[in-house]
């Protein structure tokens, strides 16, 4: 591309200075030509008055003399034999030479200065009665005829030599090709720098792609060069940027779903283990230990990739629900699986509508998290509370606390950390990633500490009003502490 753009300047260039250095060439040419052959002219000019008045050779010969192109012995006078002296004959006088005695009827009886001009030249000439220019040896002729007192014509004689026909043409021609020349080589680097600046944005967004194909989803082009490879540069990073938004939703999809999972499991399992003995028994225990194995190495694959995680807030479902009812509805549904373990499950604060900015289904799916978490990590007959908080119509935060009496989490921050667990066996760390999404898409958050039971108590605090993050950031704290304060905990 560099090269081609290279060439395509060239030959441009190439033909403009072809189509403006040859005709301004010929002008130069045809400029210094006219311009001889004017000087030419004007010398011819000075000796048609002398003419005029007189023909007498000397004073034609001191007129021929005072001239620049007489004292170069350029010019010359040819008069009629009926105009000159019948005795005008001498020697060589001043520039020129005068000759006589050509014969009665002579063209020229007498002339002053050398004759260049052949006899039917000048013939012609006076016969013409106008000036004319001739071709002779070693250069041209003008010949000028001017009338005298006889009312003939004598021809004044000039003569141009080639040098002075061509006199700086070769010099100007030489000036328009170094001209030329410098304009070609300058289009050439211009281009070719034009070219860099085109070719290397362009192979850097053609590396930053073939990076891409390889899975490097960290490449990103820089955006600059020319306004369309910046457009170009910066469509592809936008684009990388959803591709690697695209395989992180994918990957959390892949590893909540499968997390979603458990819940039924637990469930298969509890049952499985009320069999009591058996073949079939034993089968169904194993297959149920099986698949739970397959969805445990799913949470792992997923885990070990890199996760880019997406903006919550933007990506959560734009909808709610009532809490008391989702609430309510899930504690049926693990009250039973309770009863049969022998635990005690409380509820309280479902007694009235909690509208919350959550999705059903994402609510449910928080909820099952934690209750699943106290299922499989705590003993069996271990009891559990489900509280809910509100503070009415005034309040703009909803607080779900889950507590149970088992043994505790050791490490509640690692416990919030997506992918962490807390270090017991079969714990992936994505239960409570799943309600920390839930907690953050509304601009709350989530708290892991000690309960009232003796074991685990999860804070989930769900704010209603949607207000600015930066805001809440700020006074999250405080509007903790001032709920604490206004809103002590009950227990059923």
């Amino acid at each position: 591309m560099r090269w081609a753009l290279v060439k395509v300047c060239l030959a441009v260039t190439v033909m403009v200075v072809i189509a403006f250095a040859v005709p301004l060439g010929l002008v130069v040419k045809e400029t210094a030509r006219d311009r001889a052959f004017s000087n030419a002219e004007r010398q011819a000019a000075t000796v048609g008055p002398v003419l005029a008045i007189t023909t007498d050779r000397q004073q034609l010969e001191k007129a021929v003399v005072s001239t620049e192109a007489g004292g170069e012995g350029r010019l010359a006078v040819h008069v009629p034999q009926s105009s000159g002296s019948p005795s005008a004959s001498s020697g060589p006088s001043g520039s020129g030479s005068s000759q006589a005695g050509r014969g009665t009827g002579a063209a020229a009886a007498v002339e002053v200065g050398r004759q260049r001009a052949t006899d039917e030249q000048l013939a012609t000439a006076r016969r013409q009665g106008r000036a004319s220019t001739v071709k002779v040896a070693g250069g041209y002729t003008l010949l000028r005829p001017t009338a005298v007192a006889s009312g003939e014509f004598a021809v004044v004689e000039v003569f141009i030599p080639n040098d002075e026909v061509t006199h700086n043409v070769t010099t100007s021609w030489l000036i328009l090709a170094g001209v030329g020349i410098a304009l070609i080589l300058g289009s050439v680097a211009v281009a070719d720098r034009l070219g860099t600046l085109m070719v290397r944005p362009a192979g850097r967004l053609a590396a930053a792609a073939h990076s891409l194909g390889e899975g490097k989803l960290g490449v990103r082009v820089p955006e600059d060069g020319p306004s369309e490879l910046r457009s170009a540069a910066a469509a592809f990073n936008a684009m990388a940027d959803q591709v690697v938004q695209l395989l992180a939703n994918e990957r959390e999809l892949a590893a909540d779903l499968s997390h979603r999972l458990r819940t039924p499991l637990t469930v298969l399992r509890l049952n499985a283990a009320s069999l009591g003995d058996g073949d079939a028994a034993e089968h169904t225990r194993e297959a149920v230990a099986k698949l739970e194995s397959e969805v445990d190495h799913i949470i792992s694959t997923a885990r070990e990739q890199r996760e880019q995680r997406a903006q919550t807030t933007g990506n959560m479902e734009a909808s709610a629900c009532d809490a008391a009812e989702v609430i309510r509805e899930r504690m049926s549904f693990w009250s039973a699986l309770a009863e049969d373990e022998g635990r005690e499950a409380r509820l309280a604060g479902v007694d009235r509508p909690v509208r919350v900015p959550v999705a059903r289904a994402e609510l449910a799916a928080a909820l099952d998290a934690m209750l699943g978490n106290v299922f499989r990590h705590t003993p069996v007959g271990t009891a559990f509370s489900v509280d809910v908080h509100h503070g009415g119509p005034a309040s703009n935060s909803v607080i779900v606390l889950v507590s149970d009496a088992g043994p505790g989490i050791a490490d509640p921050d690692a416990a919030l950390r997506r992918g962490h667990g807390d270090g017991k066996p079969g714990s992936t760390g994505l239960g409570l990633d799943i309600v920390k999404r839930v907690a953050e898409s509304t601009g709350g958050d989530v708290r892991v500490g000690p309960s009232v039971l003796g074991g685990t108590e999860i804070r989930v605090w769900l704010t209603l009003d949607g207000g600015d993050a930066e805001r809440r950031g700020r006074g999250r704290r405080r509007s903790e502490r001032e709920r604490r304060s206004r809103f002590p905990l009950r227990r059923a």
